[in-house]
């Protein structure tokens, strides 16, 4: 880091050098928070998690037994150490409420007064986040295991939703009913997922072991189907044109959206090319995926090289997002871990599972060894001592951009 400073104050390298190196030294160096803690509310596994993408205050979670919650991670104590609250909660009293599993909820990209559940009670609901009321309602044939909305859409505001049936459908929000049906997989579809580049491209995975990239504006099939071995004439005839060899539960797109990654329950974790379609064969090796329903993955933001999480049974797996090679696995849930999100600002993460409990993932800074000497009464001044180092090496850098 000292070279890079050095570097860039003389003008080899260039400002985003530096950013970039720093925040993969945060990114590689997240360890459970020992002084944060969340409100418990929920009484049974907690299936989904999204941190709102306006403020990245507010985390919405959805729970087994149908409750919703969202907290708020605004510290106010002046100190490290807090419990993050629950403002408010849609319980078992609530009248709007999801009768079954809430399997997943998201954020209404540009407004945190609306977000949007889904569960196995077969609904859909679009919520007004200071009543607590639904503003909307969708009723599918089957359970819905996923859905989502585009952050980056300036020309649509759709929802695509994947349910018990070998279809996925498009939700209006603005005309408030279904407009598209993306027929192409022959199974259940459990995970999709919006594009972070192109506000019409949509990638699904089902249980079919089939991921499939859509351009919604097609009406007649998908823009391409993902095949792990590329066309390859001499691969198993019985799994040409499937992405894994058993369910796809897990989809997550890079930040610049030109790669997309893929989990199976075949324990493969596999990236793609959206341009092309084509397997870039990096080996993550075999990764746990026992879940039978839509997993939520996060991906490091700005960090060079790219990092990407897996849950994976009780951890969370920490891989080179291009190298394959693990980086470390971050351990603190006692059973399935079902999601995980990521704070691109903080660079935060906070993962939940089957243990109802919400877990934060903090970059060990110096900062954080700081107070962590001063609540143990350790003598030792070395972190400090680094801490003031490295403020004043940023003021330094400050002072000659001004210049």
């Amino acid at each position: 880091m000292l070279n890079l400073l050095a570097s860039r104050e003389l003008g080899v390298d260039s400002p985003a050098c530096v950013f970039h190196a720093e925040t993969a030294l945060l990114a590689h160096s997240l360890d459970l928070s020992k002084y944060h803690d969340f409100q418990k509310i929920h009484r049974g596994g907690i299936n989904s998690l999204d941190l709102d993408p306006v403020d990245n205050r507010y985390l919405l979670s959805g729970g087994g037994e149908g409750i919703i919650g969202l907290h708020d991670l605004h510290n106010t104590t002046g100190v490290p150490q807090c419990t993050f609250p629950t403002i408010c909660t849609v319980g078992l009293s609530n009248r709007y409420r999801h009768k079954f599993s809430v399997e997943t909820v998201k954020w209404y990209p540009l407004d945190t007064g609306m977000f949007i559940s889904s569960g196995t009670d077969k609904h859909l609901k679009v919520w007004d986040t200071n009543s607590l009321t639904t503003a909307d309602e969708y009723e599918f044939s089957g359970v819905v295991y996923s859905h989502d909305v585009s952050s980056i859409a300036t020309k649509h505001c759709l929802i695509a939703v994947g349910y018990l049936g070998n279809s996925v459908r498009l939700l209006d929000l603005r005309c408030g009913s279904s407009i598209h049906t993306l027929k192409g997989h022959r199974s259940s579809v459990l995970s999709v997922q919006w594009s972070t580049r192109n506000e019409y491209l949509l990638a699904t995975g089902s249980q079919d072991s089939k991921a499939m990239l859509w351009d919604i504006r097609r009406a007649n099939s998908s823009l391409m189907m993902l095949d792990q071995h590329n066309g390859d004439a001499s691969a198993n005839p019985n799994s040409v044109n499937t992405a894994h060899d058993g369910h796809v539960n897990g989809l997550c797109f890079t930040p610049d959206g030109l790669h997309l990654v893929t989990f199976g329950t075949d324990e493969r974790l596999r990236l793609w090319c959206t341009a092309t379609g084509r397997n870039m064969f990096v080996n993550y090796g075999r990764i746990n995926n026992k879940c039978r329903k839509s997993i939520t993955l996060a991906m490091s933001h700005d960090s060079k090289p790219e990092i990407v999480y897996v849950p994976s049974d009780n951890n969370i797996g920490v891989y080179g997002l291009f190298s394959g090679t693990k980086l470390g696995t971050l351990r603190g849930h006692f059973s399935q871990v079902n999601c995980c999100v990521r704070d691109a600002n903080t660079q935060h993460l906070y993962s939940a599972g089957n243990d109802r409990n919400i877990l934060l993932w903090l970059p060990q800074t110096d900062t954080v060894r700081a107070y962590e000497a001063h609540l143990t009464g350790d003598s030792n001044k070395a972190h400090v001592t680094r801490f003031t180092q490295r403020i004043a090496a940023t003021a330094d850098a400050w002072s000659s951009d001004d210049d």
